[in-house]
């Protein structure tokens, strides 16, 4: 019989996280020795993570973490809305944002990288996901820096951790207009800033449809382009933050609250889990 007790198990599977079953046979395999054991349940959790490379993550949270000059903000994705509340999860959302607080990471391979108790970010996800038992990926990072930071998490279900997460960089003195430019992020989605940040070949292509549109419409030819620039009009509201309603006032534009308190947004982010 392997040389081992209960309360062998029950530290090992107290720290890694695994299966009464899975933690006693593997102390079986090993004859007792707890780190042999320890590889084994890595291994086995490894060809767990093979197996699981091609599901879907569409569930997870959105967190943020600030140092002192900039914010980084993450997705950490998994496969089941079970999973995204998990002590374990949130456990590791919450390791993952320490260790790039002060790292500098601007990509995600950069994150992954990123060293944490002696092993890496990208080691400590897939360590984590075979105990857990789903695939679980850092999905996408941005990393803002800026003299100031309005953050906004929301929650798209009481029970479940934020699913939504805004981050804006700005500059003077209204935290508090600034945190509800950040809500407005999170309900209207725009992905410019300005209308000149959109690309030109979007900006054409936007141009060709709705003078199709307006064509087929059978609006005269003469009025066309006046036409065509006020629905091109509609778009920059879609897309540039800047051109937009503000979302607790559509009588006035973004740009307008901005000058009226005194801001100016030198960027921001949006992330929605599974988006």
């Amino acid at each position: 019989m392997a040389n081992f007790s209960l309360e062998d198990v029950k530290a090992l599977r107290e720290r890694l996280g695994t299966g009464m079953v899975d933690t006693k046979n593997a102390l079986v395999e090993a004859d007792g020795d707890i780190e042999k054991a320890v590889e084994i349940l890595r291994l086995k959790g490894a060809k767990g993570n093979a197996k699981r490379a091609d599901r879907s993550t569409s569930e997870g949270l959105v967190r943020v973490v600030e140092s002192a000059t900039a914010v980084t903000m993450f997705e950490l994705a998994c496969e089941t809305d079970f999973v995204a509340k998990n002590d374990k999860f949130l456990a590791l959302a919450h390791q993952v944002a320490e260790a790039l607080a002060d790292s500098g990471a601007e990509t995600v391979d950069e994150a992954l990288a990123v060293p944490v108790d002696g092993s890496t970010v990208g080691q400590l996800i897939d360590d984590q996901a075979a105990t857990i038992g789903e695939k679980v990926v850092l999905r996408r990072l941005v990393r803002l820096a800026g003299e100031k930071f309005a953050v906004y998490l929301h929650k798209t279900s009481a029970d479940l951790p934020p699913q939504i997460g805004v981050v804006v960089a700005y500059t003077g003195d209204d935290a508090e207009t600034a945190r509800s430019i950040a809500q407005h992020i999170s309900f209207a989605d725009p992905q410019y800033l300005t209308r000149e940040d959109v690309p030109e070949a979007d900006v054409e292509n936007e141009r060709r449809i709705v003078e199709q549109i307006s064509r087929d419409e059978g609006k005269p030819e003469a009025a066309l382009p006046k036409i065509v620039e006020g629905r091109l009009g509609a778009f920059f509201k879609q897309v540039a933050l800047l051109e937009q309603d503000y979302a607790r006032d559509n009588k006035l534009s973004i740009h307008t609250v901005l000058k009226d308190a005194g801001l100016g947004v030198t960027g921001f982010a949006r992330f929605k889990v599974g988006a």
